[in-house]
């Protein structure tokens, strides 16, 4: 695939597939950008919708169905700025996030940049539930601002000439499941530096059921065992978790975050828990 020549400060990168009302009201935000228009472009990755995505002011990509893994690669191999942004059909940035990513790669050019990520919706519990389980993650990994260990992969910056030395994200990862959590993680294995700025920030509005709650933390454990088993083989050959410590922390967090609904939120924390194990341990006896 040839990569066109980079002429603009940005490129947008938003994976999509069958979710036509997410993808208009992400464009909707992204056409608020406070950022001259003329220095960035808007590319939506169609990871096989049907029927095919349709939308204007946007350039569209349309690939097979292969996951939004390869579905960001796709879009990064068509983009033509100096950096890339990462965002999901399911957000909505703020009006400053390109002038503040923009802020913060001009200081810092060669770092992957992390920002902060707000649930737009705060009456779903699972949706909430699944938004703290997010910001457990960023204080616990992110606690050394100077030395960040995660992103997720919906708010996040980066040189595209560094993106693409690095390799991308893991085309391996089929699904939504581990692939920002492997990037970062392989992005500070070759020294490379991060930077979290939650100034730069965006709305999630992932609508979930209990359902879809567990599924979602069902994918998240297949891809955590697939994580671990990709990082053993950079180390000493061993799968490491994280200690019980880190999960008693976890079903502490909705009082540590003062949250309004404290026990509620620690139990759906738990399902979470439940289902990212099961999660794991299917895929330990399964092949991807």
């Amino acid at each position: 695939m040839v990569i066109a020549s980079m002429e603009l400060d940005f490129s947008i990168i938003i994976p999509t597939r069958n979710r036509p009302a997410q993808i208009a009201a992400c464009l909707q935000a992204v056409a608020g950008l406070e950022y001259p228009r003329d220095r960035y472009e808007v590319i939506v990755v169609d990871d096989g919708s049907v029927p095919p995505v349709t939308v204007n002011g946007a350039t569209v990509v349309r690939q097979d169905p292969a996951g939004p893994a390869v579905a960001r690669n796709t879009g990064a191999a068509h983009a033509r700025g100096k950096y890339l942004a990462f965002t999901d059909d399911d957000c909505a940035p703020a009006a400053d996030w390109l002038r503040t990513l923009a802020a913060r790669l001009a200081e810092r050019p060669d770092h992957l940049i992390g920002g902060a990520v707000a649930n737009a919706l705060p009456a779903n519990p699972y949706s909430t539930a699944s938004q703290l389980l997010a910001g457990y993650l960023y204080a616990h990994y992110n606690a050394d601002p100077d030395q960040p260990r995660f992103f997720t992969s919906n708010n996040m910056a980066v040189a595209a000439t560094a993106f693409r030395a690095v390799g991308g994200f893991d085309s391996r990862l089929p699904r939504a499941a581990a692939e920002d959590r492997e990037l970062c993680d392989r992005w500070r294995h070759l020294g490379r530096p991060m930077t979290y700025a939650p100034e730069a920030q965006i709305r999630h509005a992932h609508r979930l059921t209990a359902r879809t709650f567990w599924q979602q933390h069902f994918n998240y454990g297949r891809g955590a065992h697939y994580f671990h088993k990709t990082r053993a083989r950079r180390g000493d050959g061993r799968i490491r978790v994280e200690p019980g410590t880190f999960y008693w922390r976890l079903l502490r967090y909705p009082w540590t975050a003062r949250h309004p609904q404290p026990c509620r939120q620690a139990a759906l924390l738990l399902v979470s828990q439940v289902a990212n194990a099961v999660g794991f341990f299917w895929e330990r006896g399964a092949r991807w």
